[in-house]
C-alpha cells in the first residue's frame, strides 16, 4: 500500500514567541519557518508524489506552498481532520503559563484522559487523524497504485499521534515522541501492518522514493518484521 510522508509545518511566529497556537487564526511562518518550507522542494525532489494534502492553517499552508510551486501539476487537498488539536480556553495562552495548569500533567503523563477545556479531548484529536490517513491512503493506492507517495502537512501533537497509532503504541506514551518543525515522519503502509521509515527527519529524503521494479526482490519484505510541538532546535 501506499507511503505517508508527514511534514511538520516549518517554525511559526507562535513557536518562537512561547504560544500554544491551536486554531488561532493569523499565525503565520517566521522567517526560519519560511527558509524551512523553502528547503522542501530540494530535499524530497527524488520522491514522487500522488497528493499533497494539508491542514487548513496558515501555517500549513505556507510550508507546502514552495514544494507546490516547484510541481505545478501538484493539486493541493486540505482536509480539517489533520488540523490542529482544538486547545479551546488554552489556545492562545503562553506554554510558560500553561505549565502551572494542574491539567498539564495530565497532559504530560495520562492524555488519553485529557480534555481541553472549550476543545477537545486528545483521544478525539488522535481518532479524526487516523480516519483522515486510513481514507487518504485507501483513496491514494485505489487511483495510483500501491507503490504510490503522498504527503500530509500538519500539526506535532497530530503527527506524534498517528506515529503511536502506527506503531500501536497505546497515545499515553505519545509523549515521547519529538518531531522537528519542518521535518519528515514517513509511514509505508502494507496489508498486515505499517511501517515506520522516517521520524523527525530533518536531512535528505531521497531514499524514501519507490524502489524501480528491479530493486524489489533486493528490499526486505515489507510485510514482515511538547505540546504543540515546539520550535525545534535553535
Amino acid at each position: 500500500m501506499a507511503t505517508l510522508i508527514l511534514v511538520r509545518h516549518g517554525r511559526s511566529t507562535a513557536n518562537t514567541e512561547g504560544v500554544l497556537a491551536g486554531w488561532t487564526p493569523g499565525v503565520h511562518l517566521d522567517e526560519r519557518g519560511s527558509a524551512q518550507a523553502a528547503s522542501l522542494p530540494g530535499r524530497l525532489a527524488r520522491v514522487p508524489l500522488a497528493a499533497v494534502v494539508s491542514s487548513p492553517l496558515e501555517r500549513c499552508r505556507e510550508t507546502v506552498a514552495p514544494l507546490l510551486a516547484a510541481r505545478p501539476g501538484l493539486a493541493l487537498h486540505t482536509d480539517d481532520r489533520i488540523g490542529e488539536c482544538h486547545y479551546g480556553d488554552w489556545s492562545g495562552r503562553k506554554l510558560a503559563e500553561l505549565a502551572q495548569e494542574p491539567l498539564m500533567e495530565v497532559v504530560q503523563q495520562h492524555p488519553s484522559a485529557a480534555a481541553f477545556p472549550g476543545g477537545e479531548s486528545m483521544r478525539a484529536m488522535q481518532a479524526r487523524a487516523v480516519e483522515a490517513v486510513r481514507e487518504w491512503n485507501d483513496r491514494v493506492d485505489r487511483e495510483h497504485g500501491e507503490h504510490a507517495v503522498f504527503l500530509m502537512c500538519s500539526h506535532g501533537d497530530i503527527i506524534k499521534s498517528l506515529v503511536a497509532d502506527a506503531l500501536g503504541m497505546h497515545l499515553d506514551l505519545f509523549q515521547r515522541v519529538h518531531v522537528e518543525p519542518c521535518s519528515v515522519t514517513a509511514i509505508r503502509f502494507t496489508r498486515t501492518r505499517p511501517f515506520l521509515l522516517r521520524l523527525g527527519d530533518t536531512g535528505d529524503l531521497g531514499s524514501l522514493a519507490p524502489a524501480q521494479p528491479d530493486e524489489e526482490s533486493r528490499t526486505e519484505d515489507r510485510g514482515q518484521g511538547v505540546v504543540g510541538g515546539g520550535a525545534g532546535a535553535p
